[in-house]
């Protein structure tokens, strides 16, 4: 009789500042979508849980906000405080760096990891290297900052380079029965993804001209019988935007832009639950928001 090998499971922390590829890397290693991404810094606001099974080894992936060093409003001294609760209770962290690059707000990030837990330096991006050879010198003073328990240059893009990191990891995690069911991809419930989706599409469709204080609150998801559809839901959102002009240019002329970002989250909100989706969207001005502490945590931030 062959010993099959003990089921290991533990939670692994993914920190970095903004921008530096930790959405795409989580729902990379999970295999699917569960956190937004998008070119703006700080769209990631909330710890998801991604959560991927492979062989006897279930990986629970804590995705965190990139940590804000430049403003002090009460938004990002909730994201802040996420983040240090999320490195805190974990069995392994891994630092995100852009590869070839490592500036004073990835210190600060550094700096906040304690020790006794083992880190792993994800150098990403090393595809946008324009040669690889640059990338020896760099790594060697990188990991000269930290000691780092494994240093792993990639691209969250190359999916040989995803399916690597399952066994580095592994190591890590403790000797423990699985905390999910083998194909559980998330904790967050649908409500949760839909905000996140309808955010994304917000964020992609309206450039850099919206400020990040944008968010989006679900006000209704209903599930319906429906005679036509196996699953049929009904999601009612509200985009708030801190000001007039804000509104304006996220409804877009004669209400466009609104109607493709509620297209774009629609459709992929229908492939995500596999369901028949509608979806209507509101845009309302609430300005402020960000600087005040009780808001804040109405619109759902910790």
């Amino acid at each position: 009789m062959t010993d099959t090998p003990a089921q290991r499971c533990g939670l692994i922390a993914i920190v970095g500042k903004p921008n530096v590829g930790k959405s795409t890397l989580l729902n990379a290693l999970v295999g699917q979508k569960v956190s937004i991404t998008s070119r703006k810094a700080q769209t990631t606001r909330h710890r998801i849980t991604g959560i991927r099974t492979v062989g006897a080894s279930q990986f629970v992936f804590v995705d965190t906000p990139g940590f804000q060093t430049r403003h002090g409003t009460a938004l990002n001294r909730s994201l802040n405080k996420t983040v240090q609760g999320a490195v805190g209770d974990v069995d392994l962290v891994l630092f995100v760096v852009e590869a070839g690059k490592f500036t004073p707000g990835d210190a600060k990030v550094l700096a906040l990891l304690k020790p006794g837990i083992p880190v792993v330096l994800v150098a990403n991006k090393l595809d946008e290297l324009n040669r690889r050879a640059d990338a020896a010198p760099w790594l060697q003073e990188t990991a000269g900052k930290h000691e780092f328990a494994e240093i792993v240059p990639m691209s969250a893009k190359n999916r040989k380079d995803i399916e690597r990191l399952f066994p580095i990891f592994e190591k890590y995690l403790p000797e423990q029965p699985w905390w999910y069911g083998e194909d559980e991809l998330t904790d967050r419930s649908e409500k949760f993804l839909a905000g996140e989706t309808v955010r994304e599409k917000l964020f992609r469709l309206t450039g850099d001209e919206l400020p990040y204080t944008s968010t989006v609150v679900v006000d209704k998801f209903d599930e319906e019988p429906s005679p036509k559809h196996k699953r049929l839901v009904r999601i009612a959102a509200t985009i708030i935007v801190e000001r007039d002009s804000h509104k304006a240019m996220v409804i877009g002329d004669k209400g466009e832009r609104l109607k493709r970002i509620g297209t774009e989250a629609r459709t992929e909100l229908e492939k995500l639950m596999d369901c028949k989706v509608f979806l209507e969207l509101w845009v309302k001005v609430r300005s402020g928001w960000a600087d005040d502490e009780a808001r804040v945590r109405s619109f759902g931030y910790e």
